[in-house]
């Protein structure tokens, strides 16, 4: 089992986002299961539950894991083939986001944009290398820091994009001819606040999503370093 997968086709997303199918992945996550076990788990009927595996096996979301006798019948045991799927801007490839429209380092959206461009990119990668049976080189970078001021903040991506900036002025050689181009991704944005809970008095605690101090993301182009090769 793979620890994330990429999915590229829209058909395998189409049925990787039903509800009942997403609970069965995650069921077939955690460990092998038959169709009868996975009944008494999500309350549908036997049959019911063989028909989404059907669906799901047929796109290559689970796979079996094996057979096993029980009385006068074989079940099939089957597994999902990751622990965890991201869907790829390619699944809805006519309307999938393009960083190249527009450049704007402080929008959150063109930030959205190129990460969806790296899912993109590096799912098709690790497509290509699973089917040539090749390793591929990848590096990400992720880490967390408190700014105790807008200023400190604003400094601090002046900075990084020097610092940036001068590591691809000494190291970039368009002249290489056995050399291979990389694309490099940095990315700034307030850390996400955990989801909301209600507390007994009725209050909400937490706000998903909400930025710390009401802080606008702040971006540097392209969330981690990644390097395919």
């Amino acid at each position: 089992m793979l620890d994330v997968t990429v999915i590229e086709d829209a058909a395998a997303a189409a049925v990787s986002l039903d509800p009942m199918r997403a609970r069965l992945l995650a069921e077939l996550a955690a460990g092998p299961a038959s169709a009868t076990m996975l009944a008494g788990r999500v309350g549908l009927p036997r049959q019911k539950v063989n028909y989404h595996l059907k669906a799901l096996e047929r796109h290559g979301l689970v796979e079996l894991a094996g057979e096993r006798r029980k009385g006068n019948v074989t079940e099939r045991l089957m597994r999902a083939t990751a622990a965890s799927y991201v869907i790829s801007p390619l699944a809805l490839a006519a309307v999938q986001p393009d960083p190249g429209r527009f450049r704007d380092q402080l929008s959150a959206r063109w930030l959205l944009a190129v990460a969806a461009r790296l899912v993109r990119d590096v799912g098709a990668l690790i497509t290509g290398a699973t089917k040539a049976r090749k390793g591929l080189a990848t590096y990400a970078l992720d880490g967390e820091v408190r700014f105790g001021s807008a200023a400190d903040r604003a400094a601090f991506v002046e900075e990084l994009t020097r610092g940036v900036g001068a590591l691809i002025a000494k190291y970039h050689d368009e002249h290489a001819d056995s050399g291979r181009d990389h694309r490099i991704v940095v990315a700034l944005h307030p850390t996400v606040k955990p989801a909301a809970s209600v507390t007994e008095g009725g209050s909400v605690t937490s706000g998903a999503g909400a930025p710390p101090d009401g802080a606008a993301p702040v971006t540097t182009g392209p969330a981690s370093i990644e390097e395919a090769s």
